[in-house]
């Protein structure tokens, strides 16, 4: 999946959508700000990207800034990968295993927030399907893993060296 990194914040009735580059993006994504605000905790913060899907489901980067009238598209969604903070817990030292447990229990059901899919935990078949889907790559975190930012040797990212401008799939979360 290609899309903009977002990080998604909610206190109280105040919701923001915020870039990797600090850019406050919550006017452009009014639905994202709607379905953000329905969450049923009063304050968190997801880490995501939000992408756009066309009839294929394949994510089109281009459609985030101009979304052509004539093609058939998704809303802008927001894939999930991490939750850093819920009812003002600090939730990044915590192992990656509890904080997708609290992440996935915070978006269940939710049509535009979702979260990234999940490859097999082996490194062979996750990347076996990878190749079979077509995916751009994946994301091998540590399951025990404190959320710190920047890569480290916890989170690595591996990309298909080939891989075209727009991804087949979701990140591993």
């Amino acid at each position: 999946m290609i899309g903009w990194r977002m990080v998604a914040g909610k206190v109280a009735s105040q919701v923001t959508l915020i870039s990797r580059n600090g850019v406050d993006h919550s006017q452009r994504f009014p639905e994202l700000v709607k379905a953000v605000a329905e969450l049923a905790a009063p304050s968190f913060i997801l880490d995501g990207e939000v992408a756009i899907f066309d009839r294929q489901l394949i994510s089109r980067f281009e459609w985030l800034r101009t979304r052509p009238k004539h093609e058939v598209s998704t809303p802008p969604m927001h894939i999930v990968f991490d939750l850093l903070e819920l009812e003002g817990d600090d939730l990044r030292p915590r192992p990656l295993r509890e904080r997708r447990q609290a992440l996935e229990q915070l978006v269940a059901g939710h049509q535009l927030i979702i979260p990234a899919r999940r490859l097999p935990a082996n490194g062979l078949e996750a990347w076996d399907e990878v190749l079979r889907c077509d995916y751009e790559g994946m994301v091998a975190k540590d399951p025990g893993s404190a959320y710190t930012p920047g890569r480290t040797l916890s989170w690595l990212k591996v990309k298909q060296r080939d891989y075209r401008q727009e991804a087949r799939g979701f990140h591993q979360g």
